[in-house]
């Protein structure tokens, strides 16, 4: 059974830790000192617990950015990311956000758009890895 749990970092970091150290950190190599930020405690957590267990997560901002959306490599392509995504879009929207933007792996575009999202802007890199920015307009 899957279930998305929202939280602040002080209540759910061991757990949220974990799958980003795991997914940024060794898998995809992302400099550490690049991964922890201010942001995690000001954020509202989404945490995918399949079966009791974490493999997932992901974050929104104040300002309505989501992002470090990470699911556990033996996990994906099963709706946990959607899962958490459509957690965190509830939420932006329950806080008045009128636009959600975020910067998605290139590899991930096409999970985004079927989200609703629209990438705007060229190319990037962000911590060694292709990103393009995308936004989603909330209906109020």
């Amino acid at each position: 059974m899957l279930n998305v749990e929202l939280g602040d970092w002080a209540s759910m970091a061991p757990a949220l830790e974990a799958i980003r150290r795991e997914v940024f950190i060794v898998e995809q190599q992302v400099p550490e000192e690049m991964e922890w930020d201010a942001d995690d405690a000001t954020s509202v957590h989404a945490l995918a617990l399949l079966d009791g267990h974490p493999v997932g997560c992901g974050r929104l901002l104040p300002d309505g950015h989501i992002g470090r959306m990470a699911v556990r490599a033996p996990h994906r392509s099963r709706g946990i990311g959607r899962a958490l995504l459509q957690a965190l879009l509830v939420e932006a929207q329950r806080r008045g956000v009128r636009e959600v933007v975020l910067h998605a792996q290139t590899h991930a575009l096409r999970f985004y758009e079927g989200q609703g999202f629209v990438a705007d802007g060229p190319v990037f890199d962000e911590a060694g890895i292709a990103h393009r920015r995308m936004s989603r307009a909330l209906v109020s």
